[in-house]
C-alpha cells in the first residue's frame, strides 16, 4: 500500500480504508460510511478479437465508466476497430492486472500494461467521468478506495505508459446504424443478436448485484464462477489455476471422504501417505504411462539460489512413487493382496483455461493402489470401487451417472482397461468423467519387478524365473471434481442447490415478523424460539443454524441462504408461535408448508430425504431424455447440437473414433461468438455402458461412421 501511496501522491490523492466489500452493493455501503460524496462507477475488462489477420494479439480493454452508463461491447468493439469483445475471465484479470471482479479499477494498471509490456491494456474512459473529481475506484483492494477525477485517471495511466481513449457512449449509441432489412427473395432468418444484446439476454432480471447476475442458461461459465464465489464455495488464489476451498465446499469433500473411506476399509484397504516428490529417473521409467502426463508435470529445479543436481517432479499421480516400494514389500503370495489408499493432492500444470473444480492445477483426491495374485481378484475390485463411485454421485450428491468401460484410446495410459462413471451437464450438453477405476494388468508390475513365487507353478519351475508371477494391479481415484459436477447439475439462477446429505447446513431457521413496534421482550421470544429450534434439530442429528444476525431483514436472509443452497428453510414468526408451528420452504422446488412444532423431528428428516430423492429424479429424468440412440450418421451431429449424448452401435476401432471426433466437430458460423474456454466441439467416446440390455440387440448392426460390424453400444458426446 505504501508503493501505491507513492504512485498516487503526484496526483494529490491517497487511498481511503473501509470495510472489505465483496460486491458492488457492499462497496457502495462502505463508501457511504466514509461520509464523502462520490460518483458510482463500474470497471470491466474485455478480451477483444482483431478484425482481421494480425500477428499480434490486441491489447485487453479496461473500461472505466459511470455505473449507469450503457456500455454495449459490440458497439465499443467496432469503435475501437475490433471484430468483437468478450468479458475477460477472472483468471485473465488476475494475470493482467493482479485484480479480480471485486477490486479491479484503473488503479490496477502498471507499466506491465503499457504497449510492449507483458500484458498490454488499453484504458477506455467514459466521457461522463471526464469532468468529475470524485469517481470511486478500488485502490488495489476490496478494503481501500480512492476518489479520483477523470483527468487524474488519464494522468495515472499516462504515468504507467498505458494507452488511453475517452469514449462518448451516448454518441456511440446514437451513431449505431439501423438493422438491415432481410432480402425479399430469401426466407427470413432470425437476426443475430449483438454481443451486448446477448449479454443483456443472459442477465438475471431478478438479481441485485449482491446475487447471481447471470442466468444459468445464458452465460454458463460466468454463472458457474458467480455461484461458486457468491455461494461461498471458494476464493481465487494468486497462482492461476489454484483455488481456495472454503468450508462450505470442503464439507462436501469431507462428507464424501467419510462415506467412501468407511466403504473401502470394509474391503481391507488401508490408508497411507507417500511423499509428493518423485525423481526424474523413477517418473520416466514407465514411458507409456508418463507420456499422458508429461506436458502437465511440474518440476522443482532449484532450492534457494542453488540448482538441483537432478530435477524433482511433483506427483501428477502416484503409480511411479509407490510401486518401487511395492516391489520391496511384496515378497510372497502371502503378502497379497496389498491394498493402500492415499488422501492427498496432486499437481497437473494444465495449460488450458482453468475451471474451478473441473480443471485445476492442484486438486484434492483419493488414489487407491492395490496388488493381487490373480486377474479375477483385480477385476472384482475394479467393479466394487466403481460401484462405490456411482453411489457417491447418486446417494450423496443426487447426481446420475452411467457406469461403463473406456475405449482403448481413452483408457488410462499404461493400463489394461479403465472403467468410469460418466456424468452429464444438461445446460451445456457436455459429458464429464466422474471417477475412474483402472485395472493396470501386469504392465507396472513387470516394469517395477513386483513378483512373487506362483503358488500354482509346477514343482520343477519353483525357484526359477518361470516360476515367478507378476502381480495384477489396480488403481482408482475420485477427486474434488465431484463438487463442480454437483454445482453444475443442481444449481439454478438463484445460486447453489445443495443436496441435503453433503450440505454443511441442512436447515436454516430465520426469525420473521420482527418490527420496530415490538418490545425487546417480544423480540426475544421469537429469537429464543429460533435458537431453541436450532438446538432441538441439532440434538436429533440435523445440521441446523438459526440466523440471528442483526441488521438484516428476512428477505435478505432468504436470498443469502438460497444463494448458498441450504436445502430447507424454517420461518418462525409471532403468528407461527401462536399456532405452535413453523413455516417451511424447500430450496430445490420452492414448496412451502406449515409444520406443527410437535411433528418437526419426524417431518424434517423425511423432507430432507424427499429433497434428495426429488433432486436425483429430476436430474436422472433430464439425463435419460438427453441420451439418444442413433443408428444413422445423419442423426449423430444433429443430436449433439441439441445438447444430447448419442449412443451408437460402434466397431471399437481407434481410427474410427478419431474420424468421429473430426467429423462431428462443429464449425462455428461466421460471426458467432465462441467461448475460448469451451472444450473441443468434436464428440469422443465417453464410455461403453455396462448395461447393454437397455439397448436393442447389437447383432447385425453396423457402425454409422465406417460401416463395419458393430461390437457394442457406445456413448459418444462432447465433454469437459
Amino acid at each position: 500500500m505504501a508503493d501505491l501511496a507513492a504512485l498516487l501522491a503526484p496526483l494529490s490523492l491517497a487511498p481511503r480504508e473501509h470495510a472489505a466489500a465483496a460486491s458492488p452493493a457492499e462497496w457502495a455501503a462502505a463508501l457511504e460510511s466514509l461520509g464523502a460524496p462520490h460518483t458510482p462507477t463500474k470497471t470491466l475488462l474485455f478480451k477483444p478479437k482483431a478484425a482481421g489477420k494480425t500477428a499480434d494479439a490486441p491489447p485487453l480493454v479496461l473500461l472505466f465508466a459511470h455505473a449507469d452508463t450503457q456500455t454495449p461491447s459490440g458497439a465499443l468493439a467496432k469503435h475501437l476497430g475490433f471484430k468483437e469483445m468478450r468479458l475477460a475471465a477472472e483468471d485473465a484479470m488476475r494475470a493482467a492486472l493482479n485484480a479480480g471482479k471485486d477490486d479491479i479499477s484503473p488503479i490496477s494498471l502498471t507499466s506491465a500494461n503499457a504497449p510492449g509490456g507483458a500484458q498490454p491494456v488499453l484504458l477506455v474512459l467514459d466521457s461522463r467521468l471526464q469532468a468529475t473529481s470524485d469517481a470511486a475506484a478500488h485502490a488495489r483492494s476490496t478494503a481501500s478506495s480512492v476518489l479520483i477525477g477523470g483527468a487524474q485517471v488519464l494522468e495515472f495511466a499516462q504515468a504507467a505508459g498505458v494507452e488511453s481513449k475517452v469514449v462518448d457512449f451516448e454518441a456511440l449509441a446514437s451513431a449505431a446504424p439501423p438493422a438491415a432489412a432481410p432480402k425479399a427473395a430469401a426466407a427470413p432468418k432470425a437476426p443475430k443478436a449483438s454481443a451486448a444484446a446477448l449479454r443483456e439476454e443472459t442477465r438475471n432480471p431478478d438479481a441485485e448485484l449482491i446475487g447471481i447476475t447471470t442466468l444459468k442458461a445464458g452465460d454458463f461459465s460466468d454463472w458457474y464462477q458467480q455461484v461458486l464465489r457468491k455461494g461461498d464455495m471458494l476464493d481465487y488464489y494468486d497462482v492461476s489455476g489454484c483455488y481456495i476451498l472454503k468450508p462450505w465446499s470442503y464439507f462436501v469433500w469431507q462428507s464424501i471422504q467419510t462415506w467412501f473411506d468407511a466403504k473401502i476399509k470394509e474391503l481391507g484397504v488401508e490408508n497411507c501417505y507417500f511423499p509428493m516428490f518423485v525423481s526424474s529417473d523413477v517418473l520416466e521409467r514407465e514411458k507409456d504411462h508418463i507420456e499422458g502426463f508429461a506436458p502437465e508435470v511440474a518440476w522443482v529445479t532449484r532450492a534457494g539460489s542453488s540448482e538441483l543436481e537432478k530435477p524433482v517432479a511433483i506427483r501428477p499421480t502416484s503409480e511411479t512413487v509407490m510401486y518401487p516400494y511395492y516391489a520391496k514389500w511384496i515378497r510372497s503370495h502371502r503378502d497379497l493382496p496389498l491394498k493402500l489408499n492415499q488422501w492427498n493432492s496432486v499437481v497437473r500444470w494444465e495449460f488450458k483455461h482453468p475451471q474451478p473444480f473441473l480443471r485445476t492445477r492442484e486438486f484434492l483426491w483419493q488414489e487407491g493402489h492395490t496388488a493381487h495374485l490373480t486377474l479375477k481378484d483385480a477385476d472384482t475390485e475394479v467393479r466394487q470401487i466403481l460401484e462405490y463411485y456411482r453411489r457417491v454421485y447418486e446417494e450423496l450428491l443426487a447426481v446420475p451417472v452411467v457406469p461403463g468401460v473406456k475405449s482403448e484410446k481413452e483408457k488410462f495410459a499404461g493400463g489394461y482397461y479403465t472403467t468410469t462413471v460418466e456424468g452429464f451437464i444438461p445446460t451445456t450438453g457436455r459429458g464429464i468423467q466422474g471417477g475412474t477405476s483402472h485395472c493396470l494388468g501386469q504392465n507396472f508390475s513387470k516394469m517395477f519387478n513386483i513378483a512373487v513365487e506362483d503358488p500354482a507353478a509346477p514343482p520343477e519351475h519353483r525357484g526359477k524365473p518361470e516360476g515367478k508371477l507378476h502381480v495384477w494391479q489396480n488403481s482408482w481415484g475420485l477427486s474434488t471434481r465431484t463438487i463442480g459436477v454437483m454445482v453444475m447439475v443442481h444449481g439454478d439462477d438463484k445460486g447453489l442447490v445443495m443436496p441435503p446429505r453433503v450440505s454443511s447446513i441442512q436447515v436454516v431457521v430465520i426469525p420473521c415478523g420482527l418490527n420496530a413496534k415490538m418490545t425487546p421482550k417480544e423480540r426475544d421470544v421469537i429469537l429464543d424460539a429460533c435458537a431453541n429450534l436450532e438446538k432441538t434439530l441439532k440434538g436429533a442429528g440435523i445440521r441446523a443454524k438459526a440466523d440471528l444476525r442483526e441488521g438484516y431483514n428476512p428477505g435478505f436472509k432468504f436470498a443469502d441462504w438460497e444463494m448458498r443452497g441450504v436445502p430447507l428453510r424454517l420461518e418462525v414468526g409471532p403468528k407461527d408461535l401462536e399456532k405452535s408451528q413453523v413455516f417451511s420452504c424447500r430450496r430445490d422446488d420452492g414448496a412451502r408448508a406449515a409444520i406443527p412444532s410437535a411433528e418437526l423431528l419426524e417431518r424434517v428428516p423425511k423432507i430432507l430425504d424427499s429433497i434428495h430423492d426429488d433432486m436425483y429424479r429430476r436430474a436422472d429424468d433430464e439425463y435419460r431424455s438427453r441420451r439418444r440412440v442413433v443408428t444413422e450418421w445423419a442423426d449423430f451431429t444433429k443430436n449433439l447440437n441439441q445438447k444430447c449424448h448419442v449412443v451408437i452401435p460402434w466397431c471399437e476401432v481407434e481410427a474410427c473414433e478419431d474420424a468421429i471426433k473430426d467429423r462431428s466437430a462443429r464449425v462455428a458460423e461466421e460471426g458467432e461468438e465462441v467461448d475460448e474456454r469451451a472444450p473441443s466441439m468434436g464428440a469422443k467416446s465417453l464410455c461403453i455402458p455396462f448395461d447393454q440390455a437397455q439397448f436393442p440387440s447389437i447383432e447385425g448392426r453396423k457402425c454409422p461412421q465406417c460401416g463395419v460390424d458393430a461390437k457394442r453400444w457406445t456413448m459418444f458426446g462432447r465433454s469437459y
